[in-house]
């Protein structure tokens, strides 16, 4: 029981490195074949599918990042670091991202269409779920006296995860850190001057 768990945890995560450079359409059974060393027929015997194999090791390469984004998060003291914190995260997306191949959520949103319902829908669970984190840390802001009281809320994380992703694609195509770095520092910039309470207005 124990060698067969071992073997699907191989699966998954060469999958998972796999699939997050590739995509799904660029990631042939043959190809996790020669990754894994794992004949087909041991393929699937832990697997009923393609499908099923994309699906868990999206959720693995998802749960990385995600442990890594925590860590990041949980070291930060105020809601400004801690949103620029998922930027930070990809600081170095071209030669050290948090998962081999980049954002997984992002990776997967490109690609997932109506022929791909399975990872599409996980991919939208996926955007949901940061943004609804992204919203709390904000929240959190506007209640201690960090964030103005009128802050749209829900804006403010659409925009923050809207300038992670695009930076992370635009860094990623030009095989150049510059565009993520730009952008943290724009945030950086606009959380200071659009999103801080002045002092005349903060509460001791």
């Amino acid at each position: 029981m124990q060698k067969g768990e071992n073997t699907r945890r191989h699966i998954i995560a060469k999958s998972a490195e796999l699939f997050n450079q590739y995509g799904y359409s660029g990631s042939s059974l043959s190809a996790i074949t020669e990754l894994t060393g794992i004949k087909k027929g041991g393929i699937y015997r832990h697997f009923a599918s393609k499908d099923e194999i994309a699906l868990e090791a999206y959720n693995y390469a998802a749960n990385i990042v995600g442990g890594q984004l925590k860590e990041a998060i949980t070291q930060k003291e105020t809601a400004s670091d801690k949103l620029l914190a998922y930027l930070r995260v990809y600081e170095n997306v071209v030669n050290a991202p948090p998962f081999i191949g980049g954002c997984p959520l992002l990776n997967v949103a490109i690609e997932s269409d109506d022929a791909h319902p399975v990872l599409r829908q996980r991919a939208q669970m996926g955007l949901k779920g940061t943004l609804d984190a992204m919203k709390a840390i904000i929240s959190q802001g506007v209640q201690s006296g960090e964030f103005k009281m009128d802050l749209d809320i829900d804006a403010l994380a659409t925009f923050t995860l809207s300038t992670m992703e695009g930076a992370v694609m635009m860094s990623k195509l030009e095989g150049d850190n510059r565009h993520i770095r730009m952008n943290i520092e724009s945030l950086s910039t606009y959380l200071k001057q659009a999103c801080l309470r002045s002092p005349a207005t903060s509460h001791p």
